[in-house]
């Protein structure tokens, strides 16, 4: 059982005393007190009776054969010599005084805590541990962290610059054990045993105890003591348990690539790669900052390389050093060819590739492949479907191999329940599934894996086209899309993967497949205007249509690319591919794909300045739409010849025709419903309050704002939400309502990229020119 401990009252006597009596320090303890004992002129055998402690300790402790006692003996001994305080106090210093307090060496082997002299960044780590090293000596509990990540991410030279940092905090001894947990792990018997004798354990007292003697040992030295332990590098939690404390004042640090889970009443610390400044900060000290600052740009680009891995970062930096002649720039040409990285990431005998290898080998089989297939994964991160997809497994069985890889630090997991695999390591996964994987087998997971994110991104996104919605009950996914929202975090979520995936059937001239995912995005859009690659999306779709040499599929992608490129603010372009849109509707005999065209051109004329023209043509789109009874395309162009009337002055016509389209949304059997409807309810409302601040009817104006405020709100359409902001703010300013204003205003800032580029310049604009609060 653990002694009494010390308070830091009680310390801080026992130092008053101390220096009050230093002599009890300048001797060992055994001298000092069999010195005591022959002043009292007692006996071995009378101070045991006196004080309660047995004949032989007091002779172990007199020969030094035996480890110094802890308090509770101190005092017992004290108390049968009959010494005064001081003297009692001064015989605790010399007692304390006897126990190790320099770092020291043992098997494993324990060795002081050094730190690197360019250490760099991580401070909010350091910052955390040195707050577990204050707190152990005021709470009374031992202190226990586990910092863990992949290969090279700096997990030991983090520990050990702690380990230095603090160590004038643990007088009784700070000691840094490497447990070798993926190249031949240390035995947890051997480092108990070796660590014990670092803790200036006899022999002699090691041999009367088995492992479990030798583990409640250690509990009660470091329970009593205030040391600082690092055991570094552990493979599992086995290996580390009994080198645990259950309590005192003492701080363990765990390093290894498995976040060691077993473990109970830790706390943990996951390290990942560096911050980017962090990254090219050490880069910068390794180089020396004359060197680093000429070359400034090449310097950021190999920390982008490197992955912002410290050690890949150390690699790099070294070998710039020793080719002290070779400009940075050489480097970064080295390091851009992807198949070449790794084997250019190598300093003398250090290999970011040989790092990987060692937790590559320590895999199963499954883990092992998993890794490889995962390296195909084209976007930044994934979840288990991705696994499931690749491996042609359920996604629960696809989840429980990919929580080995994070076990084993190959694999990180997120907060929100994603998984990343660092850039390097990708490279390392790709190398070996070009090596050990058979060349069909590579391209058959390839095909799963886009198969699955098409067909998926083509559910989620006919959930928003009102033919389709819901999947169909025999539709088996990996994903649940239970839901039009589950659809659409979906489609946003994964979209560098399936936008990948679409590049990929388009290279391969699967162009049945990009036509029919392109086309399922057709109402999702307006939920995601301003994404960016919706052009790119509705181009690959043009080719491929053109390639299947189908004129309908070929009019709809022209024109739904027209749409894209006025979002980007492309009219002119715009016009052109509306223009080519018709063409191809008037061969495909399509006439709403006509009235789209017409729509489409209208919108990007209006936009240019063309006003007369946009609204001749959007004319012409409505009796097209009202010949087909489209009603759903009508609204659309009742909308863009409503704006050409009030762009043309003629705002009460504008205003008469919008209470028209808001008059037939209203009507008990209206044929268009739903999300459809409230999209265009709620631009419609918006467009009455632009009517209505045309003819400086303020308060109307703000009051139509409002409602479309809710509307799109409701939906879910961030662009017309911020443009309804920015409408709402300008109509409070004119009222004199600044403060209302100003909260429209930073809501509309506050949507960022979300919003069209030009309503936020205008909102920030409007926000400069209020008065200050």
């Amino acid at each position: 059982m653990p002694e009494e401990t010390l308070g830091e009252e009680e310390i801080a006597s026992i130092a008053r005393a101390a220096d009050a009596m230093s002599v009890y320090g300048k001797e060992p303890f055994g001298a000092v007190l069999r010195g005591l004992r022959q002043r009292g002129r007692l006996t071995m055998e009378e101070l045991a009776e006196a004080s309660g402690v047995s004949v032989r300790a007091i002779g172990d402790m007199e020969r030094g054969r035996s480890l110094v006692p802890q308090r509770r003996t101190v005092v017992a001994l004290a108390e049968g010599l009959g010494l005064t305080d001081d003297e009692r106090e001064a015989l605790l210093t010399t007692a304390r005084a006897a126990r190790p307090t320099r770092a020291v060496a043992v098997a494993g082997t324990v060795v002081p805590p050094r730190s690197v002299g360019d250490f760099t960044g991580r401070e909010p780590e350091l910052a955390l541990l040195r707050v577990a090293a204050e707190r152990a000596p005021a709470d009374g509990g031992a202190s226990v962290w586990v910092v863990s990540g992949p290969p090279g991410c700096g997990k030991t030279t983090l520990a050990l610059k702690a380990a230095a940092d603090l160590a004038e905090k643990f007088p009784d001894g700070c000691f840094v054990v490497d447990l070798h947990g993926v190249d031949g792990p240390v035995d947890a018997g051997e480092a108990l045993l070796k660590l014990l004798k670092a803790l200036g354990v006899s022999d002699r007292r090691l041999a009367k105890e088995d492992h479990q003697g030798r583990a409640g040992l250690l509990r009660a030295l470091l329970g009593d003591r205030r040391c600082l332990v690092v055991l570094d590098n552990a493979r599992e939690e086995g290996q580390v348990r009994a080198l645990l404390p259950a309590g005192g004042r003492s701080l363990v640090l765990v390093t290894s690539r498995r976040p060691l889970a077993g473990l109970e009443d830790v706390d943990r610390l996951p390290l990942s790669e560096m911050a980017q400044d962090e990254a090219v900060d050490l880069l910068r000290r390794i180089l020396g900052g004359e060197r680093a600052d000429a070359e400034a740009g090449a310097v950021a680009r190999v920390a982008e390389l490197c992955g912002r891995l410290p050690l890949a970062l150390r690699v790099a930096g070294n070998w710039l050093t020793v080719r002290s002649g070779w400009t940075v720039d050489h480097l970064v040409r080295r390091l851009a060819d992807e198949e070449r990285r790794l084997g250019a990431l190598a300093a003398g005998d250090v290999r970011v590739e040989a790092a990987f290898e060692l937790s590559y080998r320590q895999l199963t089989g499954q883990a092992a492949r998993m890794l490889r297939l995962l390296s195909l994964v084209p976007g930044p991160d994934m979840t288990a479907a991705y696994g499931a997809a690749l491996t042609a497994t359920d996604v629960f069985e696809a989840e429980d191999v990919m929580e080995e890889l994070v076990e084993a630090g190959l694999l990180q997991a997120t907060f929100t329940g994603r998984y990343q695999v660092h850039d390097l390591l990708r490279l390392f996964a790709r190398a070996r599934l070009s090596r050990e994987e058979e060349p069909d087998e590579r391209e058959a997971a390839e095909d799963r894996l886009r198969t699955w994110l098409l067909g998926t991104a083509v559910v989620a996104g006919r959930w928003y086209k009102p033919e389709y919605g819901a999947p169909p009950p025999s539709w088996q996914g990996l994903v649940p899309l239970e839901s039009a929202e589950e659809a659409r975090a979906w489609l946003q979520s994964e979209a560098p993967s399936w936008l990948a995936a679409l590049r990929g059937a388009a290279r391969r001239g699967e162009h049945a497949q990009v036509v029919e995912t392109a086309h399922a995005m057709e109402w999702f859009v307006n939920l995601w205007v301003h994404w960016g690659h919706w052009p790119e999306v509705f181009r690959l779709a043009v080719v491929s249509a053109t390639a299947l040499d189908d004129p309908d599929m070929r009019a709809f992608h022209l024109n739904m690319r027209s749409w894209s490129l006025s979002c980007e603010s492309r009219y002119r372009e715009a016009v052109e591919q509306a223009t080519e849109g018709m063409h191809f509707a008037r061969l495909a005999q399509n006439v709403p794909q006509q009235a789209s065209a017409l729509t489409l051109a209208a919108w990007a004329q209006s936009e240019l300045g063309e006003v007369q023209e946009a609204a001749d043509t959007s004319l012409a789109a409505i009796g097209l739409y009202e010949e087909t009874d489209d009603r759903e395309g009508w609204l659309g162009a009742m909308f863009t010849h409503g704006t050409s009337l009030r762009l043309l002055g003629r705002a009460e016509e504008a205003l008469i025709l919008h209470q028209r389209v808001i008059a037939f949304l209203d009507m008990p059997d209206c044929p268009v419903r739903g999300r459809i409807a409230d999209m265009n309810r709620a631009n419609t409302t918006r467009a009455l309050g632009r009517g209505y601040a045309e003819a400086r009817r303020w308060r109307e104006a703000a009051d139509h704002y409002r409602d479309a405020l809710v509307l799109s709100t409701r939906i879910g359409i961030p662009h017309i939400e911020g443009s309804t902001f920015v409408n709402l703010g300008e109509a409070l300013i004119e009222l004199g309502e600044t403060e209302e204003a100003r909260s429209c205003l930073r809501q509309a800032v506050a949507l960022g990229d979300a919003i069209d580029g030009k309503d936020l310049k205008t909102a920030q604009k409007l926000l400069d020119t209020l008065p200050a609060e």
